[in-house]
């Protein structure tokens, strides 16, 4: 059976960024955390993407994230840096910090916000994928962005010899299907719900918010459907269904991962920085009420 090309390996986690209580980045509990996600079998990890709250961390911080987990666990697992701005001179300069602070690979999301031709996203793009010898992972999710890959841009980039992958949360399966046979880009899930459906359909494997719990599940996802297993497969997938809800049902992955990893005691505290917020009591109450009823923490664990 032929498996697809993994240039990104094939069970990545959007890792939050760790943060003490008055906001600081939490260097020690990156390191822990990055550690245990490898160990539960990712073979890449994801910094300073959406879940690692990319927006309001800032350059140093960024960099000193991706040196220590670089250090702590970069010869086990590649690491991927967020390299995303609506100001492109911005973009290129976080890219270019990120290739010397460590980083394996490159996430490039649309430019958001400003909502610039398909011609600006390609001019955009382009500019920060040069500026590095780093292979590209593009990050299309138009619902956050206001600004989608359009099939000609796509089509364009997947020229470059640096540009290697999609990582598709536009929720749009056939139309990632089609692009990848026609590209021949590498299709990554960034959909947990809809992970079991793009491996089906020939993606790569997956950049998961949810593998902060269960990396393990979705090795042996990948795993049964490149050996043909699909029932496996899905069961497997509805298995983890209820877990998805519990971290995504929200629609805000970067504060029930801190707060399900805190209940863990994976990170020392839930913190997110402003705009986000940390989940109130309802919210943790029900989370904690999930984890325990999918094994995931002890009944007694408070």
């Amino acid at each position: 059976m032929v498996h697809p090309s993994r240039s990104f390996g094939s069970v990545s986690v959007a890792m939050v960024t760790p943060m003490l209580r008055d906001g600081s980045v939490d260097i020690a509990s990156a390191r822990r955390l990055a550690t245990h996600l490898v160990d539960s079998g990712c073979d890449a990890l994801v910094l300073n993407g959406t879940t690692g709250e990319s927006p309001t961390t800032h350059t140093p911080e960024k960099d000193e994230l991706i040196s220590a987990v670089a250090d702590e666990v970069g010869d086990r697992a590649m690491i991927i840096a967020g390299a995303g701005s609506n100001d492109t001179a911005h973009a290129v300069r976080i890219a270019e910090a990120a290739h010397k602070a460590g980083a394996h690979g490159l996430l490039v999301v649309s430019p958001y916000y400003n909502r610039p031709s398909q011609e600006g996203v390609y001019r955009h793009t382009l500019s920060i994928v040069e500026s590095t010898p780093l292979p590209v992972m593009l990050y299309d999710i138009p619902g956050r962005t206001g600004v989608a890959f359009g099939d000609e841009t796509l089509d364009r980039l997947a020229e470059h010899p640096l540009v290697l992958a999609v990582k598709d949360a536009t929720g749009d399966v056939a139309q990632g299907f089609d692009r990848m046979r026609r590209t021949g880009l590498e299709f990554y899930s960034g959909d947990d719900s809809l992970n079991l459906a793009w491996l089906v359909h020939g993606a790569s494997g997956v950049v998961s918010v949810v593998g902060h719990l269960v990396a393990g599940s979705y090795v042996a996802m990948v795993a049964a459907v490149d050996d043909g297993e699909l029932e496996t497969a899905r069961d497997i997938s509805a298995t983890l269904a209820p877990v998805c809800d519990a971290l995504m049902g929200g629609g805000q992955g970067a504060v029930m991962a801190k707060a399900a990893l805190a209940l863990q005691g994976h990170i020392d505290h839930p913190t997110v920085r402003s705009p986000l917020v940390e989940a109130n009591d309802a919210e943790l109450t029900d989370l904690r009420t999930a984890l325990v009823l999918h094994g995931l923490l002890e009944d007694n664990h408070t």
